[in-house]
């Protein structure tokens, strides 16, 4: 059967044990329909990149699976029509990783980000000064810029 990765934000009004529920729904949604959840994660709360449904955090949960395609299906169509689910996410893998996810390892162990470079200011070749700009160059209050309008 194909491998899948799936991560589940959950709404952030919810318990931590109802979030930790939805994982065990849908774990069980996978399972009557052939498939197994080999591992699943609950990330905790965590702010979101930008808001979803009037909500700045969210529950994360990870699960990988191993499932036919109708099951993930089947269960991503449910996790959509959940009132509680605000985005799913799922990956086709070749393989499931060993250990836990990148989001579970603590920062020692996921090794340093290496060497990224000065960050001071970058040369800025032989390009001359600008210097002051004509009083007609200047936008005017309402232009965007664009074409010129003659004024007459």
């Amino acid at each position: 059967m194909p491998l899948y990765e799936h991560v589940l934000i959950a709404r952030q009004d919810l318990s931590n044990t109802q979030a930790e529920g939805l994982i065990e729904h849908f774990s069980t949604v996978l399972a009557d329909n052939g498939g197994k959840v080999v591992e699943n994660e609950y990330w905790g709360v965590r702010t979101l990149a930008y808001k979803i449904n009037k909500n700045r955090k969210g529950h994360y949960a990870f699960l990988r699976t191993d499932a036919p395609s109708g099951a993930v299906l089947e269960m991503e169509r449910l996790a959509r029509l959940h009132d509680d689910v605000m985005r799913v996410m799922t990956i086709r893998v070749d393989e499931h990783q060993e250990g836990p996810s990148v989001q579970m390892q603590k920062r020692e162990e996921r090794g340093e980000r290496g060497d990224r470079g000065d960050r001071g200011d970058r040369p800025r070749g032989d390009r001359p000064d600008r210097g002051d700009r004509p009083r007609d160059d200047r936008p005017r209050d309402g232009d965007r810029g664009g074409e010129r309008r003659d004024r007459n």
